[in-house]
């Protein structure tokens, strides 16, 4: 069982901006006390506007709205739009400030990557979803694959203090006097039946909690493993885990990136595939649009929806916040929702076609793999373990 389970939770799934935006606008609109957003992108576009109004609106109804961004994610957010939710009374701090690209700093890739937002105390959304429309994918095939939760009950007890304890932080780091918050009373009473634990990974206590409530889920599976992932570039552990899962008769698949996005990272993810599908797991590419899930289920009965990528940037580098459940309804409700997307979405891969392909492609693949290495290496942090 995963740590930290509370039960008396109502979990509900969100796929896509289509279900998320409205959902996270209409709880905007009706907040009476307090909002606390955190994204790793805040764009300038249609969706990013209207959010923003929204915001405002809240602000100026007497609401308090504390807006925290990350300095790299959001630096192309106009400082026009910045001023006028801020004129308006809504509070924004930017988590590590973007210096400039001629200033290298080895903890400049430590970026504020989950998406969370608490809505006075009584619900919040957690997922992978950016504040950015993802209708809007110039010579691409729209919407990006994404998913949120809308959380209410007890976990709500957990996702407060994460989301305060950051504001303050990163007041303080900017040389602002960290008041003590005036903040509503959480609003933890059972609101259904589902157990949950929010998982973070940040610098300090909670290092490795996200990468190991996934290898605990992975070694207790017995039967049915699928995990769908933007960025998979999984340490040894990892991979041991899932090769020797695929050993003892679970059936593994992985549903990956097919489009090319970041060309170092989705190369050095396929020099992995061979070693993953000579073991008898399989390897589908999402090919419909760009994918930008980071959910698992396992055994129908554990499942996560979050931020956090299984790579070295997510497990190692960056603040990241995940949902962990244990329900079977949840659970096979998101499997049906992967399962409609391996089918009319993704291509799965042939081994025998893959140890085929020309001598330069595996090379490509194993080259980037390196250039990783040598760069998680080169800012001090070892070996992807």
């Amino acid at each position: 069982m995963t740590p930290g389970l509370l039960s008396g939770n109502r979990i509900t799934l969100l796929q896509n901006g289509v279900e998320f935006f409205p959902e996270l606008e209409a709880s905007i609109e009706a907040a009476q006390h307090e909002i606390h957003l955190e994204t790793y992108i805040f764009a300038n576009d249609v969706t990013g506007r209207t959010i923003a109004a929204a915001l405002s609106r809240a602000a100026l109804r007497g609401v308090i709205v504390r807006l925290v961004l990350d300095g790299f994610g959001s630096k192309a957010l106009p400082s026009q739009l910045l001023n006028e939710m801020r004129r308006d009374g809504v509070e924004i701090l930017i988590f590590r400030p973007e210096p400039g690209i001629l200033h290298l700093r080895r903890n400049r890739l430590r970026r504020l990557h989950r998406k969370l937002c608490m809505i006075d105390a009584r619900y919040a959304f957690v997922g992978g979803i950016n504040i950015i429309d993802d209708m809007d994918m110039p010579g691409q095939i729209p919407p990006r694959y994404d998913y949120a939760v809308r959380v209410e009950g007890p976990v709500l007890a957990q996702i407060a203090p994460v989301m305060r304890r950051l504001w303050k932080l990163v007041k303080w780091t900017q040389g602002r006097r960290a008041h003590r918050l005036h903040s509503v009373a959480v609003h933890s009473t059972p609101a259904g039946e589902q157990q949950a634990a929010l998982l973070i990974r940040d610098n300090l206590r909670h290092r490795r909690d996200i990468e190991e409530a996934y290898l605990d889920a992975i070694n207790a599976a017995r039967s049915e493993i699928i995990i769908a992932n933007a960025y998979f570039l999984p340490g040894i552990r990892f991979r041991r885990a899932l090769i020797e899962a695929a050993g003892r008769g679970v059936r593994v698949s992985l549903l990956l990136q097919g489009r090319v996005e970041y060309r170092l990272l989705h190369y050095a993810s396929r020099a992995l595939y061979g070693q993953f599908m000579a073991a008898g797991i399989t390897i589908c590419e999402y090919h419909k649009s760009f994918l930008h899930a980071k959910v698992a289920v396992i055994d129908q009965r554990w499942a996560t929806v979050g931020s956090s990528n299984i790579d070295p940037f997510s497990l190692l580098l960056a603040r990241e916040a995940n949902i962990v459940l244990e329900d079977h309804a949840f659970a096979g409700q998101l499997h049906a929702s992967l399962q409609a997307a391996i089918d009319t979405g993704s291509q799965c891969l042939v081994h025998d076609h893959w140890l085929h392909r020309p001598w330069y492609k595996r090379s490509l693949g194993w080259l980037a793999y390196g250039t990783v290495r040598f760069m998680m290496g080169m800012l001090g942090y070892g070996k992807l373990n």
